[in-house]
């Protein structure tokens, strides 16, 4: 396959989700305008609990305003369909009295969707890198699932009322689980993520459940995974997982 034509699959999938594939799911009648103003908005805030509501403000500015049941039906078609799956929070026991965040945060099941819905070229992406961040976490998201379900797991987040939160808790049934954060690269992102993991383990009431099997930092880049000796933190190279 050509460059061109792997560059254009993303839009054409696009125009079958919102021409066609969105009503069918359901045989709800729906606007391919409104399913497009959705997907982006989704764009925007993947990786994010944002709620109906919040999209509904989105997608409010400088238009006409979008329902916020309407915004609901829409959602709930994309996730029959596959084309986003949400992801659950992680209530572990805690040292802490923080509260735990309910709300699941969704992403797409491909992040060439939401590449195609925001109309981002390869070359948009270089100099946008908090939008490359965005697309690569759901990238991330999208390969530890597809490992963990092998392993017959499942892939969680963190949130608390003091703020911290954790992209991924990959969770065995055997019990055991990890901490990861997912990050591009560079040594000043990689140690804010090794700081996050470290403040999560902390408040982890290990006299009632298990301590973390490991923590993680899973990167764009690099060719190899190693190990800090620091605080043993696992720096890992997105192309290196496997299950």
């Amino acid at each position: 396959m050509s460059r061109r034509n792997a560059l254009r699959q993303p839009f054409e999938y696009l125009n079958a989700i919102v021409e066609t594939d969105i009503m069918r799911v359901d045989g709800v009648e729906r606007r391919p305008a409104t399913a497009r103003k959705i997907l982006k908005s989704l764009a925007r805030l993947q990786g994010t609990s944002a709620a109906a509501m919040v999209m509904a403000a989105d997608l409010g500015d400088g238009g006409k305003p979008v329902h916020v049941n309407t915004i609901r039906s829409y959602l709930n078609a994309l996730s029959q369909m596959f084309v986003t799956e949400d992801m659950e929070p992680w209530f572990p026991s805690l040292r802490s009295k923080a509260r735990l965040r309910t709300l699941d945060t969704r992403y797409f099941t491909d992040p060439s969707i939401a590449v195609a819905a925001m109309q981002i070229a390869p070359a948009d992406l270089m100099n946008d890198l908090r939008t490359f961040g965005l697309l690569f976490e759901t990238m991330a998201m999208r390969d530890l699932r597809t490992y963990a379900e092998a392993l017959s797991g499942s892939v969680y987040h963190y949130h608390d009322s003091n703020g911290l939160e954790c992209d991924a808790i990959i969770h065995l049934d055997s019990g055991g689980y990890g901490l990861v954060e997912v990050k591009v690269g560079g040594e000043s992102l990689i140690e804010s993520g090794a700081n996050t993991l470290a403040a999560l383990s902390n408040l982890i009431d290990t006299g009632r459940m298990k301590p973390p099997a490991f923590k993680m930092v899973l990167t764009a880049v690099g060719e190899y995974a190693y190990r800090r000796p620091e605080d043993g933190v696992i720096v890992c190279p997105i192309c290196c997982l496997k299950p």
